[in-house]
């Protein structure tokens, strides 16, 4: 239900990310109370009686027991109210939330997991979300990774909060791309199991930390299986974190990266401008397309005589993304020390550079 409007003071000086305030005397609720906290990641404030106004109206959230509602009538009205009760029935109760302006009633335990998201939602601040991107390959060796890298490095290089994601787990690993394989941080296999909501703040505390931006890759072992859940958990809370998320993604199509492609705003297929390239690349766009409709073509140059990027794009029915000439003077292996947009002037950073820009202005969906 949605409760009366808020005041202009509210409305003009939401709290501050923190904590939620219980309020009720139901030990038995208040068990169950703590135990969703807990389950959020956090210890709530307990009040058994009617709280000061400054803890009433500190915390983000506040839930109220359906025993304490006759001793808050008096409370100043505030957003962010949840009344709680356990097995509430008949209409009386909403008429208790709406004496003390409560947002929603929550039934427990039918409501447990909303509850448990609004409460880590509180926790951790509400952002806009992060614009996620997704790059795919439309054949082995087109450039996908290296694409990825730049555009993570030039979202970190101007100041963005960036995450770049490792979808790839038969690819050689990010990390080695961006010179980091030894940076200490937890690697895919430390939540390729994950269930429910992964706390987002502590997942970028937790990867390791290079160029300013935070990377979710494999570590040396042997191959590790990404449950679908886990990788729907683990991008949406990259994505809770706001500024930009760049996700490598492999040119098949299993439940994982299928899960995977339905967290993007939109996909970036690469495609070496050659015949034998763009026929691959068709099959790749019939298995990609159903589950990320959003999905645009980037050429990486040299093109063949009489194949040009615009010709690309129509031959794949994508719109163009832009194209990419070669790196001058990098061979073919690229040196070790080669970072992909490492380099400001180089055409990987130019193109990822004009990218975020043009998404920033159309989307607005890439924030500090």
């Amino acid at each position: 239900m949605n409760g009366p409007s808020t005041s202009g003071r509210w409305e003009n000086a939401l709290p501050e990310p923190g904590p939620p305030l219980v309020v009720t005397e139901d030990d038995q609720l208040l068990d169950d109370l703590l135990r969703l906290c807990a389950a959020a990641g956090t210890e709530p404030e307990v009040c058994h009686g009617p709280p000061e106004p400054s803890g009433w109206e500190r915390p983000p959230l506040v839930l109220v027991g359906d025993d304490a509602v006759p001793r808050l009538r008096a409370t100043v009205r505030r957003p962010g109210v949840l009344l709680v009760g356990r097995h509430p029935r008949g209409q009386d109760i909403w008429r208790r939330a709406v004496g003390i302006g409560a947002d929603h009633v929550v039934p427990l335990p039918g409501c447990e997991a909303w509850l448990v998201d609004r409460i880590a939602d509180a926790v951790e601040g509400t952002a806009s979300p992060a614009l996620s991107v997704g790059v795919i390959g439309g054949r082995g060796g087109a450039g996908a990774s290296t694409l990825a890298c730049a555009l993570a490095v030039t979202a970190a290089r101007e100041g963005r909060r960036t995450m770049l994601v490792d979808g790839d787990p038969l690819g050689g690993g990010l990390d080695v791309l961006l010179a980091g394989e030894g940076a200490r941080g937890l690697r895919w296999p430390a939540f390729a199991h994950s269930r429910g909501r992964v706390a987002a703040a502590a997942l970028e505390e937790s990867l390791p930390s290079l160029r300013s931006l935070r990377l979710l890759s494999w570590d040396r072992g042997d191959a590790v299986t990404v449950d679908p859940q886990a990788m729907r958990a683990v991008l949406s809370a990259a994505r809770r974190r706001g500024g930009a998320v760049v996700v490598d993604l492999p040119r098949r199509v299993d439940e994982t990266v299928a899960e995977a492609l339905s967290q993007l705003d939109l996909g970036l297929l690469v495609v070496s401008a050659g015949l034998r390239s763009v026929a691959a690349a068709r099959r790749v766009v019939s298995a990609v397309r159903p589950v990320l409709p959003d999905l645009r073509v980037v050429v990486r140059g040299p093109c063949e005589a009489g194949l040009g990027d615009e010709e690309i794009a129509a031959v794949l029915g994508l719109p163009l993304a832009g194209e990419i000439p070669p790196e001058p003077g990098l061979p073919a292996e690229a040196p070790a020390e080669f970072v992909p947009g490492d380099d400001a002037r180089g055409p990987l950073a130019r193109f990822s550079s004009a990218f975020w820009a043009h998404a920033s202005a159309v989307d607005g969906g890439v924030t500090p």
